[in-house]
Order: structure tokens, then C-alpha cells, then sequence
């Protein structure tokens, strides 16, 4: 679990007030991986057996250890890139990471519920760990662009590129907060979502 027992709480709470100002139902995730990723391993199997096989061929040309030597660094980074996040990123492109998180996300607003509230007026808020991506979903009965809804992300960034989860969540429910209010959205309603805050392991 990436929120400790009080991180956890606080974002409750947070999103309960959310939700009591602006009678938006309000989810807050956090998924360590929206993807496998199978292709970043054999990447950098292949980039570094490639890079350790012309390396090898340099320093002592026609030596037979240099199959073992490419073959070796080639495992070495696969195993690399399945066990240590930050080295399978440089494997995935953003694009990848952002239209995996996306749909994570929309799968999960669907599995939660999200979209047969009285209103359609949930919003979930999607952290992806490994992809260090964010994506805020809401429903058709809010009114919320893009433009209004990247700032809000970008709000999180900071803290979620520091690799630190709870704050960036906190940041993005007062960012959103603070846009739904301004909006004129206005409390009101049951709360038919009763829990505000999941942690899932993904893909």
C-alpha cells in the first residue's frame, strides 16, 4: 500500500468535504500499474545485448566470451526493467503510459459504479504509480473542460513526480474543490458512493 493508515484518512475526509460543498461524488485512486508492459524487458534486453555485444567486439575482437558477455547484459537489463519501475519507464513511452492510465481509468469508473449515480455527477481522480500519470473522469451531468481539468492535474504533478502520492492527491481534491465551487456547483443530494478513496496493485 502506497497511503498509510492516516494519508488514507485524510484524503477521506477531504473528499467527504468535497462531496458536502459541492454534492459531487467524488473517488479518489491510486494504482501502482494501469499496464504489464511485456514489451519494456525485451527492450532492454535488446538495447543492452546490443550495446554490451559491440562493446565486447571492440575491446578484443573475435574473443569467444562476447556472446556470453551481450547475452548476460541483455538478462541483466530485462531483469532490471520487470523489477525496478523507474528503469522499465525509460522502456514506455509517455504516450503508452498516458492512453494505458486513460484506460485503466475508465474501466475503473465503470467497476466502481461511478456511472449510475442519480445525478452522472461523479468524478474520479486516477493516480497511476508506475506511469506517474493522472487522470480526472467525470461524469456526463458535470460541466467540466479539459483546459479546467488539466489544471487541476498539473496542480499534482509536483508532488507525484517527487513520488509522493498522498500530497499530489491532496493538492488535486482542493484544486478541484476549489473548481467546482467556483462553478456554482453546490452541495446537495445522498451519498450514494460511500467509499472515497481505493488503492488497487493494477495490471
Amino acid at each position: 500500500m502506497q497511503l498509510t493508515e492516516v494519508e488514507r484518512k485524510d484524503i477521506a475526509e477531504r473528499a467527504s468535504r468535497l462531496e458536502a460543498r459541492t454534492g459531487v461524488e467524488v473517488v479518489a485512486t491510486v494504482a501502482g500499474r494501469c499496464d504489464a508492459y511485456p514489451e519494456a524487458p525485451w527492450k532492454a534486453f535488446a538495447l543492452f545485448s546490443a550495446l554490451a555485444g559491440f562493446a565486447a567486439v571492440a575491446w578484443q575482437p573475435g574473443a569467444v566470451p562476447a556472446g556470453l558477455t551481450f547475452l548476460g547484459a541483455g538478462a541483466a537489463a530485462a531483469l532490471a526493467a520487470i523489477f525496478m519501475p523507474s528503469f522499465a519507464r525509460l522502456f514506455t513511452s509517455r504516450e503508452r503510459r498516458e492512453a494505458e492510465t486513460r484506460q485503466y481509468a475508465a474501466a475503473h469508473f465503470i467497476d466502481r459504479g461511478l456511472s449510475r449515480t442519480s445525478r452522472r455527477n461523479a468524478v474520479l481522480v486516477l493516480v497511476g504509480l508506475f506511469e506517474r500519470c493522472v487522470v480526472i473522469l467525470p461524469d456526463t451531468g458535470l460541466d467540466l473542460a479539459e483546459a479546467e481539468l488539466r489544471d487541476v492535474i498539473a496542480r499534482m504533478q509536483p508532488a507525484l513526480a517527487a513520488g509522493r502520492t498522498a500530497p499530489a492527491l491532496r493538492d488535486g481534491l482542493d484544486a478541484l474543490e476549489a473548481l467546482l465551487a467556483a462553478k456554482g456547483i453546490a452541495g446537495g443530494g445522498s451519498d450514494e458512493i460511500a467509499q472515497e478513496v481505493f488503492e488497487e496493485k493494477g495490471a
